[in-house]
């Protein structure tokens, strides 16, 4: 078969491949984003910018992860703020970046207070040669006490406002960065629509406190014995981000740049089904390095392959019919557990799980004594109903599967 052409059109603008660099540490300067361009990135989003009289003061430490068993980093909490640097600076890097990476697209975002701020600030990074502006309607801590970040986006009618003042000075196509720290992202996101803007990006980080040392009291990451609530972003969020793509993708109809937990090309070919036009990856990136596009391309190549599909495009949205309310469900549908006796280990998890977290339908079999079979679990499958958690704590994948129960006609 021939080679998948990688390549998306999102907004208006080709991508070289739809997997871009998030606006983050990653993306904090000219040397790294190369890097990034260097390894294969089709694009990457410039670390927020703000104009030369807002104050940025950075705390230390400002990050810190969630581990669990033997996982180090499932989620990643910070309290960073936008970009410290010079705007100008910034700027005349993103001009030598677009020269040196004409294939390569360039996002800036941004962040400003005032009508006149927000059309300054999109006037200069224009001019500096960005393909494509995107604005952060969406960050949980330190701005929104400023009026700014998640303070707007948890807002309709900020959000449409602030959307419309940039659409109006903008001549490339305009991103809306969105806070999934709301009920329902859906009218914010018509909002978007209705002023103009060309996409919307979601998911930002998630609100929330990461723990608590449990010897001085002092919450994560313990800023002298200090601590206050910050973003939460890696894999643990993936669900969520999901849930809001498709949110945005089925129901407000605007080309969506997925983010939100993506670690490898299986979680992007996820985004994609989801409605995303493209996908943005940080935590990933800061954790694994620039060259996890390595495997992103060539995962969703092969994948592409193995499906006869030809591009990218062809996977946007398609998973999108098959979401549906709950009350579409079908109630005819049933299923019951079903232990593959060779692949068994005999752990017993599936035992605890289905006895003190489901319906007592998995037990050890009393008359197997002396057969070989004496830790291989058996299913009563008139007490089971199917619910599927045992196979969500079983350790060894194929080992139980749901299948569909015989019909009783």
């Amino acid at each position: 078969m021939r080679k998948p052409d990688l390549s998306i059109e999102f907004c208006g603008v080709r991508f070289p491949n739809p997997f871009v660099l998030a606006a983050a540490p990653p993306t904090d300067s000219a040397e790294m984003i190369a890097r990034g361009f260097d390894a294969g990135w089709g694009g990457a989003v410039v670390k927020t910018l703000g104009l030369e009289h807002v104050e940025v003061n950075l705390v230390s430490p400002m990050m810190a992860g969630l581990a669990y068993e033997d996982k180090n980093l499932i989620g990643l909490e910070n309290i960073d703020l936008i970009s410290n640097r010079h705007l100008p600076e910034v700027l005349q890097e993103v001009s030598e970046l677009k020269k040196r990476y004409q294939e390569q697209v360039l996002i800036v975002s941004m962040m400003a207070g005032t009508e006149d701020e927000w059309k300054e600030i999109t006037r200069r990074v224009q001019e500096a040669g960005a393909d494509m502006i995107e604005c952060s309607f969406s960050c949980p801590h330190g701005m929104p006490e400023r009026g700014m970040g998640s303070a707007v986006g948890q807002d309709a009618a900020l959000t449409y406002e602030r959307a419309k003042w940039v659409v109006e000075a903008a001549s490339v196509p305009v991103l809306i960065k969105l806070t999934p720290n709301v009920t329902d992202i859906r009218p914010i996101a018509q909002k978007v629509k209705e002023a103009g803007a060309a996409g919307i990006t979601c998911i930002n980080t998630l609100k929330g406190l990461l723990g608590f040392d449990l010897d001085t009291f002092a919450p994560i990451p313990d800023v002298g014995g200090k601590s206050t609530a910050g973003g939460y972003s890696g894999p643990a969020i993936k669900p969520i981000a999901l849930r809001f793509v498709s949110d945005v993708a089925k129901d407000v109809g605007i080309p969506v740049a997925g983010v939100g937990g993506v670690v490898t090309w299986r979680d992007a070919a996820e985004f994609l089904l989801a409605g995303a036009g493209i996908v943005q990856v940080c935590t990933a990136v800061m954790r694994y390095g620039y060259d996890i596009v390595e495997e992103l391309i060539e995962g969703l190549g092969y994948y592409l392959e193995e499906k006869g599909l030809g591009t990218p495009a062809d996977l946007v949205g398609r998973g999108l019919p098959n979401v549906v309310s709950h009350e579409a469900l079908s109630r005819d549908y049933k299923v019951v557990a079903s232990i593959d006796g060779d692949l068994c280990v005999g752990c017993g998890a599936c035992i605890v799980a289905c006895r003190d977290g489901g319906h007592q339908a998995i037990e050890f079999p009393e008359d197997a004594a002396g057969t070989g079979n004496e830790r291989i679990p058996g299913v009563d499958e008139e007490k089971c109903i199917g619910c599927g958690f045992c196979r969500t704590v079983c350790p060894v994948t194929g080992c139980i599967l749901m299948k569909e129960r015989e019909s009783e006609a």
